[in-house]
């Protein structure tokens, strides 16, 4: 090699390494980004999700609705989090993180997806019983026991019960609803033997275990549960909610149901939303998120909002003296963020129903 050669060698050189030092940053950027977006942690984040048309997902005696006016429920949208997932959950109103332990406790992600789906299975079941008793038409509510839904890790029970299993009685003992097993265990003193009969794979099954005291004060047999439900009608009902899951659109249901069955339109051309679940004695029940759900419906345009307002239990107040209602929630995330929507308290389908009535 003569001088010249080697001298524009020696000239090529430091454009080569400026080159690969640009490719080394494409790439440890390009991972970087890929991390930052697709890796999962062990966080989840909830924010507002949607307010959909509960005629997307009923159909009453297998006809459309046509009817003007819309009654909607709304969804919280719960992801798994990422590292950008979490810098835009910090800098977003009515976001929340959570540790996975929060979100979904002691359960896979399976688990706590077929545990929403109980919920929503019974949301339906005492949505469709109560809008038939609600306008007097033939209805039968068959109650088969609870699901299990968790079991305390001071339960003794704890290892025997499992996710899914049905308890179907008590010391021999049926009852018309999990209010009636649950107030019936509640009577029994502190050790106490008790005998669970449940079904487990569809095997009969029976256990035997004590009364502990739960982390509500009263006494129990320490499990998660949800009432194992089937109804039946003249009028068919038929839901396709998907993979929606959870109990919190009960109270909508039922106002959706009824308006189809009764002559009388409650609907008015209104675009009315709510959350809140709905019991076997009418009564409508707390749910999480309201504030998020409040923001879901007002981006839709909802007119109306109904929501829980029943009083805060003692116990709790002496554990988080700052906690409130569900309506208190609906009443600030909608000051926040400036809607117009009218947010109405209710504590039963009665008081939906009332103010339907005596409103356009």
């Amino acid at each position: 090699m003569n001088q010249k050669q080697e001298f524009e060698l020696i000239e090529e050189s430091p454009k080569k390494s400026s080159s690969l030092k640009w490719w080394l940053l494409g790439v440890i950027s390009a991972i970087l980004l890929g991390v930052a977006f697709f890796v999962p942690l062990p966080y989840y984040i909830e924010m507002p999700g949607g307010a959909y048309d509960i005629r997307q997902v009923l159909k009453v005696d297998n006809k459309e609705d046509e009817e003007k006016g819309s009654y909607h429920f709304v969804a919280i949208s719960q992801m798994h989090a990422t590292f950008a997932g979490l810098v835009y959950a910090w800098l977003t109103p009515f976001t929340d993180i959570s540790t996975a332990q929060e979100s979904l406790g002691d359960y896979t992600e399976d688990e706590y997806l077929r545990l929403n789906q109980f919920y929503m299975e019974t949301s339906q079941n005492e949505a469709i019983y109560q809008a038939f008793k609600l306008a007097d038409k033939p209805v039968d509510l068959k109650y088969f026991g609870v699901y299990v839904l968790d079991v305390a890790k001071d339960s003794t029970f704890k290892g025997i019960l499992g996710l899914a299993d049905t308890v179907t009685g008590v010391n021999g003992k049926t009852f018309e609803s999990s209010k009636d097993l649950i107030d019936y265990v509640a009577k029994q003193k502190i050790g106490d033997k008790v005998t669970v009969q449940y079904l487990s794979d569809d095997k009969e099954k029976e256990a035997s275990g004590k009364i502990i005291k739960l982390d509500n004060g009263k006494n129990g047999i320490g499990i998660g549960l949800v009432d194992h439900t089937e109804v039946e009608t003249k009028i068919p009902v038929t839901f396709s909610t998907g993979n929606v899951g959870g109990p919190s659109a009960g109270l909508m249901f039922t106002l959706d149901i009824l308006d189809q069955i009764n002559d009388e339109d409650l609907r008015k051309g209104r675009q009315i939303s709510g959350t809140g679940t709905i019991e076997q004695d009418g009564s409508v029940g707390d749910i999480g998120g309201a504030d998020k759900k409040v923001v879901s419906a007002a981006k839709d345009g909802v007119d109306i909002f109904f929501v829980p307002n029943n009083p805060i239990p003692e116990e709790l107040l002496k554990q988080e003296p700052d906690a409130k209602t569900n309506y208190q929630e609906a009443k600030e995330a909608a000051k926040k963020i400036k809607t117009k929507m009218k947010i109405i308290p209710v504590k039963n389908v009665q008081d939906a129903i009332n103010y339907l009535k005596k409103t356009s």
